[in-house]
């Protein structure tokens, strides 16, 4: 299997990792040879609930019991889809009430950028330096990261970046600028949390001058930060709220949510403002509205800030400078790349998945599923621990 992956699968690196994989249950994968693997990735924080989790695979079952795609989105009422929706408003605050779902995150900040411009008449886009937000063009031309963009320009027009945290920075954004996008906690630049108030700051200065605040919360959303979206620890309410990862329990989703006043723009001058086929799909709306409403009426969100307690009781060694994020987003931030590399190559081979991010060469990903146990975080940590100490 692995060279028919490697010859006939598209790969997004030289190297990719390749585990072949058989199956997966709970808190861990098991590959060809039937070896587990504790998962303290989580499929890049899109499988909070774990894998095969039981409510989320009988919802999927249900569903497909019932009808796979029937229409474009958008035309006709299916319960799943509509169900989540309304499920999402009822836990965002006013005025975000309207949902409209797709397929995969960046799909998802499309549409926001395109509403951004259509409430505000303007073109210009602000973004943070080191951000990412996907890998399609509109997208792309939002990520703060140029090396990763060069081969692809020319990318959107009228972008300009400012510092995350940087408060002299916010008077960039002026009357000129259709929407600010920002993720509420940064992501690949190393789990960057907003300080003194910045999102606040930010939010003040949109309404000042009239533009559109975006935040982005495929990452950070769904009970990961101990909330159910991220922007609540820091007493900011965005225009357009941007959803992924987590909220399909494992399956492709992606949403943006707004007022029914911004979001009905989409709808007409000129009709089918943003459309998509597969988006709202019945199988991949129900698995999103069984993970959510089990996050939503579990303890899984309290929890997750005594595990993140856990976590950084359990993780101290010379070797880590600091552990950055909230909850379960967290990065460790080894003293150099290469101690990065060798403690995420070798705890693959001991038997537990850890990750890199995608612009911080010294971080190491952990964003485990919300359902670990206390006892399966203590033996992840302990395998890192004994890495480090091989490495001294």
């Amino acid at each position: 299997m692995k060279q028919d992956f490697l010859k006939y699968q598209a790969q997004t690196s030289p190297h990719p990792l390749a585990l072949e994989i058989s199956h997966a249950d709970g808190s861990y994968i098991y590959d060809s040879e039937q070896k587990a693997y504790l998962d303290f990735v989580a499929g890049v924080s899109a499988t909070p609930l774990g894998h095969n989790h039981p409510k989320v695979i009988n919802a999927i079952k249900e569903q497909l019991d019932k009808y796979l795609h029937v229409m474009v989105y958008g035309e006709y009422a299916q319960k799943a889809p509509v169900e989540l929706c309304k499920l999402i408003a009822n836990h965002l605050p006013n005025p975000l009430d309207k949902t409209y779902l797709t397929n995969s995150g960046t799909e998802a900040i499309e549409g926001a950028l395109k509403l951004a411009k259509r409430i505000t008449g303007r073109s210009e886009l602000i973004a943070a330096k080191k951000a990412y937000h996907g890998n399609t063009m509109g997208s792309m031309s939002v990520m703060g990261y140029e090396e990763r963009k060069q081969a692809f320009r020319p990318l959107l027009p009228d972008i300009r970046f400012i510092e995350f945290n940087n408060e002299d920075d916010i008077s960039k954004i002026t009357s000129k600028t259709a929407g600010v996008i920002l993720e509420t906690i940064q992501g690949g630049a190393g789990f960057i949390e907003p300080k003194n108030n910045y999102l606040e700051k930010v939010r003040k200065r949109c309404d000042q001058v009239g533009a559109i605040l975006i935040l982005d919360e495929i990452q950070p959303g769904i009970g990961r930060t101990g909330k159910l979206f991220g922007f609540e620890n820091y007493n900011c309410i965005p225009d357009i709220v941007v959803m992924g990862k987590g909220l399909g329990g494992g399956m492709p989703i992606g949403a943006f949510t707004a007022s029914s006043e911004h979001m009905d723009l989409l709808q007409d001058k000129p009709k089918l403002g943003h459309i998509t086929t597969f988006g709202g799909h019945p199988v991949i709306a129900a698995s999103a509205l069984a993970t959510l409403t089990e996050i939503i009426e579990s303890d899984l969100m309290p929890q997750t800030l005594e595990k993140e307690k856990l976590f950084r009781k359990l993780l101290v060694h010379p070797l880590l400078s600091e552990i950055r994020g909230k909850g379960l987003m967290l990065a460790l931030i080894m003293t150099s790349e290469d101690v990065a590399n060798k403690l995420i190559l070798t705890s693959h081979e001991e038997g537990l998945i850890l990750f890199w991010l995608l612009f911080e060469p010294k971080a190491v990903r952990i964003t485990p599923h919300l359902t670990i146990s206390d006892e399966e975080i203590i033996k992840g940590c302990s395998i890192i621990l004994n890495i480090l100490n091989s490495i001294q």
